[in-house]
């Protein structure tokens, strides 16, 4: 899955996974338990040391559950090129594996921006590290510098308005199994 915070990529994940009957990876989840070594007085070094590390026991968790032959669902925000091509190396790692993206981009910005601000104010976010504001977003996006739409390559991409208010989430889990069909055969 890729996307930013807020774009509906988790609720997607949880319905695909369930779906699958398959393990979901949520880079979140490895984030949070990063909380207690996270500095007092901000460091951007700490900061992005302790996301690598996020990234770094995600992708171990993937290639651990690829191992076993199953298929995985990624939640991560899939913000860099880095990301991609450390995926791409670990499905080429094994034989029958085939790695395709889905990304939650939402077309309605001021839908995306209230969603935001809800789970925010709500405290339903679940992750102290997430955006709670569309100020947060927007120095969040800012700090990307624009590099989180890069070339896929050969990897296959749907991209799905998650904002869209009269498609509902199985409607977009059976597109993802459309394309998903589509892309083994």
């Amino acid at each position: 899955m890729k996307g930013h915070p807020g774009t509906g990529k988790s609720t997607l994940s949880r319905f695909i996974a369930a779906s699958l009957n398959c393990p979901l990876l949520d880079k979140d989840d490895v984030r949070d338990s990063t909380y207690a070594f996270e500095p007092q007085v901000e460091s951007h070094t700490i900061t992005k040391l302790l996301n690598d590390l996020s990234y770094e026991a995600l992708w171990r968790m993937t290639k651990t559950q690829l191992g076993l032959g199953l298929s995985v669902v990624l939640d991560s925000p899939l913000s860099s090129k880095t990301h991609l091509d450390r995926l791409v190396d670990l499905a080429g790692s094994f034989d029958g594996c085939r790695l395709v993206v889905i990304e939650c981009k939402p077309k309605d910005e001021v839908e995306w921006r209230r969603r935001l601000e809800v789970r925010g104010k709500d405290g339903c976010g679940g992750s102290w590290h997430k955006p709670a504001t569309w100020l947060d977003m927007e120095r969040l996006l800012e700090g990307y510098n624009g590099c989180t739409d890069f070339d896929m390559g050969d990897v296959p991409k749907l991209v799905l308005d998650t904002t869209a208010v009269d498609v509902k989430a199985t409607e977009l889990v059976e597109l993802v199994f459309r394309f998903l069909d589509a892309c083994t055969h």
